[in-house]
C-alpha cells in the first residue's frame, strides 16, 4: 500500500490535497493519524462529502517517508493519472 505511493501521482499537503479533492482529482487520501486534528478535519469532511476515499497512517514521518519527502506529511493525496 505505502510502496506504491512514493511513485504514485500526487500532492502533498492540506491546500493542495483539499484543491484536489474539491475538483475531483483525488482517487485517494492518506492521512496521518498523529497530525493534529484541526488541520486534517477538513480533509476528513470533505472526503465525507466527495465519498473520496481515507487511509489513515499512523505517523506524520511514515506518510512523509512513504510519499518520498524528509519531513513529516499530515495528508498526501493520489491523484488521478
Amino acid at each position: 500500500m505505502l510502496s506504491e505511493l512514493h511513485a504514485a501521482h500526487k500532492v502533498i499537503g492540506v491546500k493542495q490535497s483539499k484543491k484536489a479533492i474539491r475538483d475531483g482529482a483525488a482517487v485517494e487520501v492518506y492521512v496521518a493519524l498523529d497530525a493534529e486534528r484541526r488541520v486534517v478535519g477538513p480533509i476528513y469532511e470533505l472526503c465525507s462529502e466527495t465519498g473520496t476515499q481515507i487511509r489513515e497512517i499512523t505517523t506524520m514521518a511514515e506518510l512523509g517517508d512513504a510519499a518520498g519527502i524528509d519531513v513529516g506529511a499530515a495528508v498526501v493525496t493520489v491523484l488521478r493519472d
